[in-house]
């Protein structure tokens, strides 16, 4: 990955997801048994967590278990002789319906305009997870992810910031926190952060706080991205948000 690349030709792009079901009582019988399955496997990693229900809030990142709330992505464009971002979302409780007007979008625009798809940690989270639910909807991959069987040398429209920040150390985990800590770049987790999602959507009913949050990962994405290219962030007064 060179740093030649224009800003204006990747699209920026963060996702939000909840488990499929607010509690672990609401899922079927079949569908519990393969999730004891899976808590069997990880209940080594979270010790403190076995009841039931407090475990199954993970669920969300497990792409069979959980669905998708929120996409947002960033794209950038020059006016004025200035970069500028536009953010916009893809939100709603119709996981079907929200990856149906994303993924028109894609179709739409990708290799047309844009080029590339950047996400942190997209390669292990991000793109799979919206590959995954899109097939489970019923619905064909978008161009540009249309990724499935791929050589890693046949995606490299795909960016991911994390494995750029890991120069081939592939044990190395890197929050976008953390990431934008060490550039001196303001945190995106100042009202909630991943963590929290599960409740403030099934809990508070607060879908929009969400959306923001997801917003502002994106804002970050980008100006991690243009920090490790040695670009210079994005202002905020350069920055907007549609939904």
């Amino acid at each position: 990955m060179s740093n030649d690349v224009n800003l204006s030709q990747i699209i920026f792009l963060d996702i939000e997801t909840v488990p499929e079901k607010p509690k672990f009582a609401d899922i079927d019988d079949e569908w519990q048994k393969l999730w004891q399955k899976k808590v069997d496997s990880l209940s080594k990693y979270y010790p403190e967590e076995v009841e039931q229900d407090n475990m199954y809030q993970r669920a969300g990142i497990y792409s069979e278990f959980g669905r998708i709330v929120c996409i947002s992505l960033g794209v950038c464009y020059t006016q004025d002789g200035d970069t500028k971002l536009r953010i916009k979302s893809f939100s709603g409780d119709d996981e079907c319906q929200l990856l149906t007007e994303f993924n028109a979008m894609l179709d739409e625009h990708f290799f047309k305009k844009y080029h590339y798809l950047c996400a942190h940690n997209g390669q292990e989270f991000d793109f799979p997870f919206i590959c995954r639910r899109s097939i489970l909807n019923g619905l064909p991959l978008p161009k540009g992810l249309q990724i499935m069987g791929n050589k890693p040398w046949e995606n490299r429209h795909l960016i991911d910031t994390m494995r750029l920040w890991a120069f081939g150390d592939f044990k190395n985990f890197t929050s976008l926190e953390l990431l934008a800590k060490s550039f001196g770049l303001p945190s995106p987790k100042d009202d909630i952060s991943g963590a929290d999602v599960y409740r403030v959507f099934y809990e508070e009913n607060d879908l929009k706080r969400i959306v923001e949050y997801c917003q502002l990962d994106v804002q970050t994405l980008v100006n991690v991205y243009c920090s490790l290219m040695g670009k210079p962030p994005i202002p905020d007064e350069h920055v907007t948000f549609s939904t």
